[in-house]
Formats: structure tokens, sequence, C-alpha cells
């Protein structure tokens, strides 16, 4: 026989692509992230914002006071009706639940206030020798 018998090199090319194609997403989700410091363009210029603080306990500040998550709905109401909708900067500490901070966001965008940003801490700058 002259020919390459190509057959068993296609069955393991196969099998490979069926375990990258299981394997790939897993490895995704795999990364440790610490969001809470970048870099980032400072917020536009326009009417005042609306600051949301959650603390490591998981209490809600609105703009620097203690506030329900039943109380933040209605307020939240009422600064949602400004025309135009402010915007919502969300401070959270690092050890903060994300289901306080999912809680938050849901409220805002209930109620109507669509443009929110995260405010986060610039990375500390190392001196230069």
């Amino acid at each position: 026989m002259a020919e390459i018998n190509v057959t068993p090199l296609v069955d393991v090319m196969l099998v490979l692509l069926v375990i990258f194609i299981i394997t790939a997403p897993l490895l995704t989700y795999a990364l440790k992230l610490d969001l809470p410091e970048v870099k980032s363009a400072p917020a536009s210029p326009g009417g005042e914002p609306v600051r949301l603080s959650i603390d490591g306990a998981g209490a809600i500040y609105l703009n620097a006071q203690a506030i329900e998550a039943d109380a933040l709905r209605i307020r939240l109401a009422e600064l949602a009706a400004r025309t135009p909708a402010p915007e919502v900067l969300l401070r959270a500490d690092k050890t903060a639940r994300f289901e306080r901070v999912a809680l938050v966001m849901s409220l805002a965008q209930q109620v109507g206030l669509t443009k929110i940003g995260f405010v986060t801490e610039p990375p500390a700058v190392e001196p230069r020798q």
C-alpha cells in the first residue's frame, strides 16, 4: 500500500476537539478577580448624582445617611422623577455581599434609574526609586 491511512489521525483529532469544547467553558470561570482597584475616567458633569454606598456589613447609605431597603425604594422613586434622571454612583465595600449590591441595583432600575456607575479606588502608586 502506497497511501497513508489518516483515519486514526482524524479519530484522535475529533476526540481532542470534543474534549476542548467541553473543558473550555470551565476554564473561563476559574479567574479570581479583584475589581475595586481600577483606573477609570471621571464621571461626566451633569446634575447632582445619587450616591449609594454599601458597607461590609451590608448596611445601605443614601448620600452618606443610613437607609433601609424599603425606604430606599421610595426615595429613589422620588429622585427618578427629576428631569433629567440623575446618575447613580454605587460604592460597595470589597467584603460586601453581592446579594446586597444586586438588591440596590435592582431597586434603582425598577424605579427608572438606569444610569448606574461603580465608584472604585485607584490603585496605589508605588514611589519610584
